[in-house]
Parts: structure tokens; C-alpha cells; sequence
């Protein structure tokens, strides 16, 4: 899952597995063999392609349960409001199941 999840992304950005591997300063065929399931990104490598596709670490490792929400360019009481009005409607739906 990992694998497809890379390929498909570098694909997407439009770049080569050599692309990548300098980017993340790392061969080639170390991509490669990520995409083909031989071996798994360190911990390292995947925060770093986490950044680099914009996606979270969760959704790169095939956590589904999860999901994020940017709070950049909201203050304080912002978040507090956001974070406010999500456990309401955990609570809500918690009370309909």
C-alpha cells in the first residue's frame, strides 16, 4: 500500500524516481524499491515525503481512521472554536449510534 501510494503521488508531481531520490538525497534505487513493495521508507524518509507530496504521514502509511484540518492563519480563539464545534459533533454522533 505504502508502495502504490508513493509511485502514484511522485507520478502525480510529475517526477522521476531519480527526481525524487535527490530531493530526498538518497539513490534511485532505494525509490525503486520502495515502489516495489521490497522495502519501506524509514521513519525519516517518510515525514520527509509527507512534506514533499502534502499529505500526512497517516495517509502515507494507510492510517484511514484519521484525517487532518489546517488551522494555519487561524488564531487562538479560532481553534478553540473549531476544536469546540468537532467535539460537539463527536458527542452528537456518539449519541446517534
Amino acid at each position: 500500500m505504502v508502495a502504490d501510494k508513493i509511485k502514484h503521488m511522485r507520478e502525480q508531481k510529475k517526477m522521476t524516481q531519480a527526481d525524487l531520490a535527490k530531493h530526498l538525497g538518497i539513490t534511485r534505487s532505494s525509490v525503486n524499491a520502495w515502489e516495489m513493495g521490497i522495502s519501506v521508507p524509514s521513519t525519516q524518509y517518510v515525514v520527509e515525503l509527507a512534506l514533499i507530496f502534502n499529505v500526512s504521514t497517516d495517509f502515507l502509511l494507510g492510517v484511514d481512521s484519521t484525517s487532518t484540518l489546517s488551522v494555519t492563519g487561524l488564531n487562538e480563539d479560532d481553534i478553540n472554536i473549531v476544536f469546540n464545534i468537532i467535539n460537539h459533533l463527536r458527542s452528537k454522533n456518539m449519541h446517534c449510534n
